[in-house]
Order: structure tokens, then sequence, then C-alpha cells
């Protein structure tokens, strides 16, 4: 059994663990071995923001971590503490679309309906707090997931990372009175 909660900061070296063993497994076939391991170093780990936020979640199955993600109400479109820069002020939600963010699901776990349990946990809180669309950075092993959660692509990016490496992305939307 499984049990959906909000993640703590005495979570993030297991988060850190989660994320390494996700994107290294499910990014195969997608990303090159140097397209992970330079997403891992630049761009994916955990956003300390979202858990003082109290909007980024984990789902456990008995003592362990098995998948995370959570929304945001603040500006950063994708990236963890290694990837920030500066402040990242909130959001208007009368305007603007509120960020999916940071979703990663344990190899052995994969496909089991954990992902779309935290989103949907997420788009309720997202609503509550006033927002009506989504967007997101979909990695693309995450992009078949969100597509079937009903967002549409708005564009493709490859952003080069520090290393020189690029990692492939899409920027999705999603219209929350159309769910």
């Amino acid at each position: 059994m499984t049990h959906l909660r909000t993640a703590r900061h005495e979570d993030l070296p297991v988060l850190v663990s989660l994320i390494d063993a996700s994107v290294r497994e499910l990014s195969r076939g997608f990303y090159s071995p140097a397209q992970v391991a330079s997403g891992l170093r630049y761009v994916f780990g955990p956003d300390t923001q979202l858990i003082d936020d109290g909007t980024y979640f984990v789902v456990e199955e008995g003592a362990a971590l098995v998948a995370a993600g959570g929304w945001s109400r603040r500006r950063t479109l994708y990236g963890g503490d290694q990837a920030k820069q500066g402040p990242d002020p909130l959001l208007d939600p009368s305007s603007e679309p509120a960020r999916i963010r940071a979703f990663f699901v344990h190899p052995s776990h994969a496909r089991r309906g954990l992902g779309r349990r935290i989103f949907e946990r997420c788009a309720q809180d997202a609503r509550a707090a006033g927002f009506t669309a989504l967007e997101l950075m979909a990695t693309l092993p995450g992009e078949p997931l969100y597509r079937a959660l009903g967002f549409a692509p708005l564009r493709h990016d490859s952003p080069r990372l520090p290393d020189g490496e690029t990692l492939p992305m899409v920027h999705m939307r999603l219209e929350l009175d159309a769910r």
C-alpha cells in the first residue's frame, strides 16, 4: 500500500537517490549517458523551495520513498537547487500558469499510476490557489505521461548545459478548465 504525503527536508538524502535512479534508468533510449550525467549535475535534483512552500509530495511504500513531484506558484519552470539563479518570485494566478515540477518515480515503481496520483493532488491544490492553467518542461521520457494527462506541447527546447551537452525537453501546458 502506498501513502502520499508532503515532502520534508529530512527526505532530501533519499530524494537525491530516488532522482538519480529515476533519471538513469527511465532516460535510457531517450538521452545519451553523457546527457543523463549532465542533466543530473546541472538540472535534475531537489528544489528545496518547493519543500519550503509545502507544494512537493512524496509517495511512500512502507518505509521507502518511491515517487516524488510537485507544483509551484513560483516563476521557475524546471530544475533543482543546482540550477537556481537568484530569487524565485511568485506567479500571479489571475494571469500566469502554475508550474508542475520535478516528477520522479523509482524505476521499480514506474507505470503504476504514481505520477498521475501526485499530479491529481498538484492540480487540485493549484486550482484551490486560484490558478487556471499549468505549465511544465517535460523530459522526453516524461512527455507521454503529460500528454496522457491532457498537456499539449507549446515548443521543443534543447538547452545547452554548462558542460556543452544539450538536453531536449518539451514545454507543455494544460488549461485546468479543460479537465
